[in-house]
């Protein structure tokens, strides 16, 4: 599939939609309306970013190795399984790695990456590698937390690959089960009467369980939670945050889990200062929220590395391999790996579209998302920098973004060069306001304000319009 000539598609669905029913009978108010939606007013220039590649940290068989997990851990997280071969062993991201050996600890820790770095690894692993530890069927000793139904379905998704595919029965070491209230009065009824190891929930839901006599068995299969993890910490904040807070205390009061390890994941890090600093930042606001300390090396950030060979603008003979790759339209996109992250194009677009080092500190860091086409569109840049015509430059971009998803594999971690994402932004737009003037020189505007610019005496108003004739 051609994620742009789908993007087209819908964005053409979409323009039919909306002029369907657009009736303006004032020829002025038309010409704004008609010029407003082309220049992006409803539908902006989509935002193209690439997902970065990470530092490995090693298999889940090093880490039984060094004893820090269950021997069994080695044969559960596999990738693959379904298929009944036993599958393959998965190449753990640098940040999982730390994130697992911080849950060895016993500390309370924060993971901060960002979307497709594998957030959710970094507390599976140390839940499901407790209960092993321990056995199974004494009881729930970790409730995640998500702040969405959707968010906790897909996630029983993915721990039914590793607690499920591969085993008897689909009957994995570890039990889990989702309620988050979703479920049928017999499935409530079962859960409540045979606990899992693992309960998956929403914050909502954790609250009435406390509260709701019937959820009385929950409650006492939970006594002694080990692990409280809140995914998407980032979402917490002003009045749900505070809640979210006092719903931590009541579990530790509750559960009689003082000693409970609380985890969080987030958002990658942002902020003024230092990465200390925003360490340090982070650390407090989980702090407030666990109701217990968290010490800055316990906030735990990505590690992200190129995946290309760093493309050196200055150098006069990169750019005349760049130039010379974007005119040769004849030559495809490489599809051996080796090749690929050697080819200038692909070398310039990870630093455009993927990582860059940070100014302060050097270490690479997330380019933000951009447009390939436009004023402010990677195109454009790239054909200053080559001299090569701005469409052909947008035209090589688009194929090996694509192109990258078609080559094969790293020999060692199973990804492609890069992959990408496609944000698209499509507002539900609003009304057109006008002064009360003479039609003919009327201000006119698509955005919401009280008065004229510079003339506070003449106000702006919404107008309404007719949707048979289209007089305002």
């Amino acid at each position: 599939m051609n994620v742009f000539d789908l993007h087209g598609r819908l964005i053409d669905d979409y323009s039919l939609y909306v002029n369907s029913f657009i009736r303006i009978r004032d020829e002025r108010i038309r010409e704004k309306v008609d010029q407003e939606i082309q220049d992006g007013l409803l539908w902006p220039a989509p935002l193209v970013q690439l997902n970065p590649s990470f530092e490995s940290g090693g298999l889940v068989a090093d880490l039984v190795a060094e004893k820090v997990l269950h021997p069994e851990c080695e044969q559960v997280f596999r990738v693959g399984k379904e298929k009944g071969d036993g599958g393959r062993p998965i190449t753990l991201h640098r940040h999982q790695a730390e994130a697992i050996r911080a849950a060895a600890t016993g500390d309370d820790y924060v993971l901060t990456t960002g979307t497709g770095s594998g957030k959710s690894l970094a507390y599976i692993v140390p839940m499901v590698n407790r209960v092993l530890r321990e056995g199974s069927g004494k009881g729930i000793r970790a409730i995640v937390v998500y702040p969405m139904n959707a968010l906790a379905n897909s996630q029983a998704g993915e721990l039914r690959k590793f607690l499920c595919d591969g085993y008897p029965d689909g009957k994995g070491p570890v039990t889990f089960r989702r309620y988050t209230g979703q479920e049928s009065d017999e499935e409530r009824q079962e859960i409540i009467g045979n606990p899992p190891d693992i309960l998956l929930t929403n914050y909502v839901m954790l609250e009435l369980i406390l509260t709701r006599p019937h959820e009385k068995g929950l409650i006492e299969a939970a006594q002694g939670l080990q692990f409280l993890v809140l995914d998407e910490l980032h979402t917490y904040r002003g009045r749900q945050g505070a809640d979210v807070a006092f719903l931590v205390r009541r579990v530790r009061d509750r559960l009689a889990a003082g000693s409970v390890q609380v985890v969080g994941t987030s958002a990658t890090l942002a902020g003024a200062g230092s990465l200390d600093e925003q360490k340090a930042e982070v650390a407090r606001v989980a702090s407030q929220l666990f109701g217990a300390p968290v010490k800055p090396e316990r906030v735990i950030g990505e590690t992200l590395r190129r995946a290309t060979v760093p493309a050196d603008m200055d150098d006069a003979e990169f750019r005349g391999d760049l130039y010379r790759a974007i005119l040769d339209e004849g030559t495809s996109v490489p599809d051996r790996y080796d090749v690929f992250v050697g080819h200038p194009v692909a070398r310039w677009i990870e630093g455009a579209l993927g990582v860059e080092p940070d100014p302060v500190s050097g270490r690479l860091v997330r380019v933000e998302p951009k447009s390939i086409a436009g004023d402010n569109g990677v195109a454009r840049v790239l054909a200053e920098v080559s001299g090569a015509p701005e469409g052909h430059s947008a035209e090589r971009v688009a194929d090996f973004l694509l192109g990258a998803g078609q080559c094969e594999r790293h020999p060692v971690t199973g990804f492609p060069p890069f992959a990408f994402r496609l944000h698209q932004f499509i507002s539900r737009g609003d009304a057109v306001y006008a002064s009360i003037e003479p039609e003919d020189s009327r201000h006119l505007t698509t955005n919401a304000q009280q008065f004229v610019p510079g003339s506070r005496n003449k106000v702006l108003l919404p107008l309404a319009f007719c949707r048979e004739c289209g007089q305002e």
